[in-house]
């Protein structure tokens, strides 16, 4: 094949992420040498708390479980959505879906989470590098690839762009490409105290819904909640209050979490992202496979980027397991893995272009609907999208996609109020009373970017 006759390893992968910790775990017990190149040391602050049962499947057949009951998490079997100017909420749980798959999954801290799956990996063999960052990608082609690594000159048979929305390798071909309808920041932190739900639905995440937008609250363990606030970025602008402050003005305009939140203590400042979805299509190519947020990123309103990344970074290392063994061609590899990604992320940029439309949000919350599609969303939003949707599961949101369209014309369920944040009057006095007066606790929120998943 003219490879050269030395590398420095079989695989480098970029970013040590739950994509790429999967990737390297998988690889390095299948033999081969690999390296992974993490610009942050671990533990560090992350979002992206809440799973998809998909997930779960997939630290059990890594065995993964018991490193993983051992953290402190909550157990989640379902979701809870509502409008935001009411307490009233229609509840998901996992185990109405369609699919017969598991109705279990878990809401964890990130910084715990992601160290366990990295730590799993150097312990099945892979090499850790980090504070260490990729300077430029090098070379890319099939059995032959290099990259600059602060200085260094580094080569592998193989890449794997883990680097989250860095997307390292989507940035040097110039295929990332940003959706300007999704444009969106977030703004988010840890509380302390936050009202829950009772009994079996004490994990499940909160969606609070505004034209504006969307909240969310995230149970991560007995003690805290992940809380944060999506907005439109043009909408966001219009507030003209610094971005450190724009959770405490939205919980401060919105029932539904002011009232989840009347007792909590808060930071004093909350964290600050870009929310931009975007894809770096293709998904493989000549020497590379891009996984996680590095081939593209999903608003987070389901949960489904850290589902679709570790289902890929899987199905990657399985098929570079493959090349380095031979037993399949390149093109093949990249065909398949390209299969996988648009499979999982197709569905769900779908259904997240349709929560922005207010008769969606209304068909949504209203809970049931005819042959059973409700059923099947709610499997779609397990994440048992994968390798592909089944029949009985794509008939039926094609049925709905139809009644979408449908009550716009003619409603087929009773209308909903619609919830502006813009629009509420609250003096801005009432802002920083309600956000500090439980803040005794030292703030772990800055105005520094994060990434979501």
């Amino acid at each position: 094949m003219g490879q050269p006759s030395f590398m420095d390893y079989d695989v480098l992968i970029i970013g040590g992420g739950p994509a790429g910790a999967i990737a390297a775990l998988e690889l390095s017990r299948g033999g081969a040498k690999v390296l992974v190149i993490e610009r942050t040391r671990f533990p560090r602050f992350h979002v992206g708390e809440s799973f998809l049962p998909k997930c779960l499947d997939l630290i059990r057949s890594l065995g993964l479980e018991p490193a993983l009951r051992r953290l402190p998490h909550m157990v989640k079997l379902g979701a809870e959505f509502g409008i935001g100017n009411s307490l009233e909420t229609t509840r998901f749980p996992f185990s109405l879906g369609l699919d017969g798959g598991r109705n279990e999954t878990f809401n964890i801290e990130r910084a715990a989470f992601d160290k366990m799956l990295l730590d799993s990996a150097r312990e099945a063999g892979a090499e850790v590098i980090e504070d260490s960052s990729v300077r430029s990608v090098l070379r890319l082609s099939d059995g032959d690839v290099a990259i600059n690594v602060d200085g260094r000159e580094l080569t592998g048979r193989y890449l794997v762009d883990a680097s989250g929305q860095a997307a390292v390798v989507g940035k040097h071909l110039g295929t990332h490409k940003v959706f300007a309808h999704h444009r969106k920041v977030a703004y988010f932190g840890h509380f302390h105290n936050v009202k829950r739900l009772d009994g079996d639905e004490e994990g499940y995440p909160t969606v609070a819904i505004c034209d504006e937008g969307w909240f969310w609250l995230i149970p991560i363990d007995p003690q805290r909640t992940s809380i944060g606030l999506v907005m439109d970025a043009d909408a966001a602008k219009r507030v003209g209050i610094p971005a450190p402050q724009m959770l405490a003005w939205g919980i401060a305009r919105c029932p539904l979490v002011a009232d989840r939140t009347l007792n909590a203590r808060c930071p004093e400042t909350n964290h600050v992202a870009a929310d931009f979805s975007y894809t770096c299509r293709p998904y493989a190519g000549p020497g590379y496979f891009l996984v996680g947020d590095a081939s593209l990123f999903l608003d987070p309103i389901f949960s489904t980027g850290i589902c679709l990344g570790m289902v890929a970074a899987e199905e990657a290392a399985k098929l570079i397991g493959k090349l380095l063994r031979e037993e399949i061609r390149p093109s093949a590899a990249r065909r398949r893995h390209d299969r996988v990604v648009r499979a999982g992320s197709n569905v769900f940029f779908k259904f997240i272009d349709y929560y922005y439309q207010h008769s969606f949000r209304e068909l949504f919350l209203h809970g049931q609907g005819p042959a059973q599609v409700h059923r099947a969303i709610i499997s779609v939003l397990a994440g048992h999208v994968f390798p592909k949707l089944r029949f009985g599961l794509r008939w039926r949101l094609k049925l709905f996609d139809w009644m979408v369209r449908w009550h716009r014309r003619r409603p087929l369920v009773a209308n909903r109020e619609r919830f502006s944040l813009l629009a509420q009057n609250v003096e801005p006095d009432c802002d920083r009373e309600a956000w500090s007066a439980g803040a005794s606790f030292e703030s772990s929120c800055g105005a520094e970017a994060e990434v979501l998943r």
